[in-house]
C-alpha cells in the first residue's frame, strides 16, 4: 500500500543513493578501486594481457615465414640437384631463361601483342 502513495525515485537518484552507499562503506570501495587499477595493470601493461594478445600473433606470422622460406629453399635444392647432372636441364634452362643459343642457331624472339 505504501507503493501506492508513493513515485518512485528518478534513475539519477538512485545511482547517486548507490553512490552514496558505495562511500559509506570505504572497505568495498576500497576494493573496487583497488580491483580496477589491478585489472588496468593486467591488460595494458608492457607485459599486459594485450602486450602477449600482439606478440603471439606476430610470432605466428613470422613462423608462417619461415615455413615459407623453408619449402622455397627445399624447392631450390631438388632444382640444384637436378641441373647438377642432367645437361638437358641446363641446356633447357640456358635457352630459356637467358637467350643462349648453340654455334651457328638462329634464335627468334616473338613479342607478346599488347
Amino acid at each position: 500500500m505504501e507503493g501506492d502513495f508513493y513515485r518512485p525515485a528518478p534513475a539519477r537518484h538512485r545511482v547517486k543513493d548507490g553512490l552514496k552507499r558505495l562511500v559509506k562503506n570505504r572497505r568495498r570501495l576500497v576494493v573496487i578501486v583497488l580491483g580496477f587499477i589491478l585489472l588496468m595493470y593486467l591488460l595494458f601493461d608492457n607485459k599486459g594481457i594485450l602486450a602477449r594478445i600482439g606478440l603471439e600473433m606476430k610470432q605466428s606470422e613470422m613462423e608462417q615465414k619461415v615455413e615459407e622460406a623453408e619449402a622455397e629453399t627445399k624447392q631450390l635444392q631438388q632444382r640444384l640437384k637436378g641441373l647438377q647432372g642432367d645437361k638437358q636441364t641446363i641446356e633447357k634452362t640456358a635457352r630459356e631463361k637467358h637467350g643462349m643459343a648453340r654455334e651457328g642457331e638462329t634464335v627468334y624472339r616473338i613479342k607478346p601483342q599488347e
